[in-house]
């Protein structure tokens, strides 16, 4: 009897056990899962292991407790940063290179790109950042990159300071067999660290700032599209999830990828790795390297990206992996399974809307987090690799770029973007917040309501003024317009602009500004000076004119009604063509009638006041060089820069070809230049190699009025005139 008690009692006690354990063990691993993703406390068929609501307000990053007794350690940008040399303008100081010190070709595009871009200064007095030029990317001891003695060269740099004001980029840091992060072999003080593969434990938070692994051949500028831009469908494609990468026999990051085998179903999850690495793989291979082996050379790694709902991104030796953009590019959502990874640009960009966190210690679960989620889900995550990779990550240029605007925006009195801006498309690169703290003063992400435009007219031929001029017409017929603000007559010319009592009798609301700019200004192309953010331009709206077009008032009140339905764009009348020679391997350009276009002339034409400001401000001064010393092609570089910020063509409204009236014999005009048509064709490629692609996008969209030319009564017709007007 006692006996068969103790038994009872051991019954008891063991039947305890196991639900304490399983208790423990399920709820310890779903509040994991829940601080990663979000878990939703709903359910259906399947528990949902990600939080499915999407941010509609600004990102807010979260902070985290940091302490330390060394006070570099715990750098703040309020302790460790000198604000006073921030105080005018945010510029890059670059050291001069050393002889016999070439840095590494990834290196060297970093500091091309600063050296062209808007942010360089040569003088370090007006430095806000300093760059070395010592090449710190890798400081692996095991790398022929590796730079050695750097403690001591960067001693020797005259404005070092301890590192205050310096920016460090840094790809890998420790060596083998520990690969230690905050290991670069040099003391950097308190610079900031720009770094891959950055821990939330290292990191110091509101300083450094963790960016993405890339390759020795990610490109310079431009960068190649997503391959989802055109289409996200279909949603579910042949794998919903896939990996093929290397795997670690031992030592740091093996084992996760060692674990990987046990989700590989050879159906729609493909896991597979190789132990085919390194020089001494076949000494070190485990039971199962053979067979992962053959299982690896029958899948195609570019093939899985392309036809994979979900990509996995495991830790590697370190946190990050190349694997992270790429799967980014190919609008493959990233299932990430690095724990305590610092994502990169985490501070200003809401990853919960374009990856999926999994715990590495609770890896099985991964199959439940995905089948979990829903196609509405997973199409807003598609997409939203496809922006934060087009914006902020498809070359090292836009990576140098979103480094230095996050620092700017810590800057204390100045305008910081939200996390929309940020999160939503164009982005905050090409979102300058000197230009308004408002989304609404904005043309991406509102549709506007304003019924006013600011006519700006462009005079630099000096056609003399009189009732039959074209100038003294075109004055006429905006003030015809009930839409019309305001006319700005920009006068750039060596003459003296005519008396007010020369210019057509105007309405009282229609007031007529003259700004005389002169052959030339300092320091800026006189051409260029119809692009200026002029301070009497108080409308969204502009209406760019040259003195010579020949516009009656309804195709520009019909102009201005397209215009306000697509306030992103250039609307206009004049279009133009890009094509690739392939004859001469260089970008051509026609004014041949054709089905499609790519460019609308701005001597007719509207556009969004905004970009004034990022022609004026935000281009870099390669460009404006170009047009200053050709004296042409700012119309077409303006069209290179909506059309790189919105990825969208122009728009050409009614099937006008001649915008222009002809020169009278005798007339100076740079349509009659032999050399003005080869001025153009080297813009267009001296554009494209600045910008590091061809942004132009062609169409053969075209908008006309209702009832435009058909065969019924005048009368049903709004725009009556505009048929009458020669093509």
């Amino acid at each position: 009897m006692f006996f068969k008690l103790v038994m009872q009692a051991k019954r008891r006690y063991l039947l305890v056990f196991v639900v304490a354990f399983l208790t423990i063990w399920y709820f310890g691993g779903w509040y994991h899962l829940q601080n990663k993703t979000g878990v939703s406390s709903y359910s259906t068929e399947l528990p949902s292991y990600v939080n499915l609501e999407s941010i509609e307000t600004g990102f807010i990053p979260r902070e985290r407790a940091f302490t330390s007794n060394d006070p570099k350690v715990y750098c703040r940008m309020e302790t460790c940063f000198d604000f006073s040399r921030c105080q005018h303008k945010f510029k890059v100081y670059v050291y001069p290179q050393e002889e016999n010190n070439t840095p590494s070709p990834s290196y060297l595009k970093l500091l091309n790109i600063l050296l062209e871009s808007r942010y360089y200064t040569p003088d370090p007095k007006e430095a806000c950042l300093f760059v070395l030029s010592i090449d710190t990317l890798d400081r692996d001891r095991l790398s022929s990159d590796y730079v050695r003695n750097l403690q001591s060269k960067i001693h020797r740099l005259p404005y070092w300071n301890d590192g205050q004001n310096h920016l460090i980029f840094n790809l890998y840091s420790g060596t083998w067999p520990n690969y230690t992060e905050n290991n670069l072999d040099f003391d950097y003080g308190k610079a900031i660290l720009a770094k891959a593969s950055m821990s939330e434990s290292h990191v110091r938070p509101g300083y450094d700032i963790s960016i993405p692994l890339f390759h020795k051949i990610h490109p310079e500028k431009g960068g190649e599209p997503g391959s989802n831009s055109a289409s996200s469908y279909p949603l579910e494609k042949t794998y919903i999830l896939a990996f093929k990468g290397k795997r670690y026999v031992h030592g740091i990051g093996s084992d996760t990828r060692n674990s990987l085998y046990h989700l590989h179903n050879r159906k729609d999850m493909i896991m597979i790795t190789t132990c085919r690495h390194g020089k001494s793989w076949k000494d070190m291979k485990d039971d199962r390297c053979d067979e992962d082996n053959q299982e690896y050379d029958r899948y195609d790694y570019e093939t899985l990206l392309q036809n994979s709902t979900f990509c996995l991104v495991p830790r590697g030796r370190r946190l990050g992996s190349f694997r992270f953009l790429e799967a980014l590019q190919a609008g493959c959502i990233p299932l990430l399974l690095s724990n305590g990874w610092e994502l990169p640009f985490s501070e200003v960009i809401d990853w919960k809307k374009a990856v999926i966190w999994a715990d590495e210690r609770l890896f099985l679960q991964v199959p439940h987090i995905i089948r979990s989620i829903p196609p509405s889900k997973i199409l807003e995550l598609r997409q939203q690799t496809q922006v934060l990779w087009d914006r902020y990550f498809s070359s090292i240029e836009k990576i140098v770029y979103t480094t230095l605007e996050i620092i700017r925006d810590k800057l204390p009195k100045k305008r910081k973007r939200d996390g929309t801006i940020w999160n939503t498309f164009p982005g905050a690169l090409v979102t300058l917040p000197t230009f308004s703290d408002s989304k609404e003063d904005f043309p991406f992400h509102i549709e506007l309501k304003t019924n006013k435009f600011t006519a700006v007219i462009y005079c630099q031929l000096g056609i003399p003024l009189s009732s039959t001029s074209t100038l003294y017409r075109l004055v006429g017929n905006l003030s015809r317009s009930k839409n019309v603000a305001k006319i700005l007559v920009v006068w750039s010319n060596d003459k003296r602009p005519p008396s007010r009592s020369r210019w057509p009798a105007l309405p009282t609301h229609t007031p007529l500004h003259i700004i005389e700019t002169g052959s030339a200004m300092e320091g800026k192309s006189s051409i260029s000076q119809r692009f200026y953010p002029h301070k009497e331009i108080k409308t969204d709206a502009v209406l760019s004119l040259d003195e010579d077009t020949i516009l009656t008032t309804e195709e520009i009140d019909f102009a201005f009604v397209v215009w306000k339905q697509f306030p992103d764009r250039i609307v206009g009348y004049p279009g133009r063509s890009h094509y690739w020679d392939d004859s001469k391997s260089t970008w051509g350009y026609t004014s041949k009638w054709t089905n499609d276009y790519s460019i609308v002339l701005t001597g007719a034409a509207f556009y969004h006041n905004y970009y004034n400001y990022l022609y004026t401000e935000w281009l870099s001064s390669l460009l404006h060089k170009t047009v200053e010393q050709s004296q042409n092609c700012e119309d077409i570089l303006m069209n290179f820069l909506v059309s790189h910020v919105t990825r969208r063509p122009p728009i050409k409204v009614t099937q006008r070809k001649q915008y222009k009236e002809q020169p009278s014999a005798g007339t100076w005009s740079p349509w009659n230049d032999p050399d003005h048509f080869i001025q153009r064709q080297t813009c267009l490629n001296t554009f494209a190699a600045v910008f590091g692609y061809m942004p132009l996008l062609r169409s053969n969209f075209r908008l006309d009025p209702v009832l435009f030319k058909d065969s019924v009564s005048n009368k049903r017709k709004k725009y009556r005139k505009i048929e009458l007007v020669g093509s």
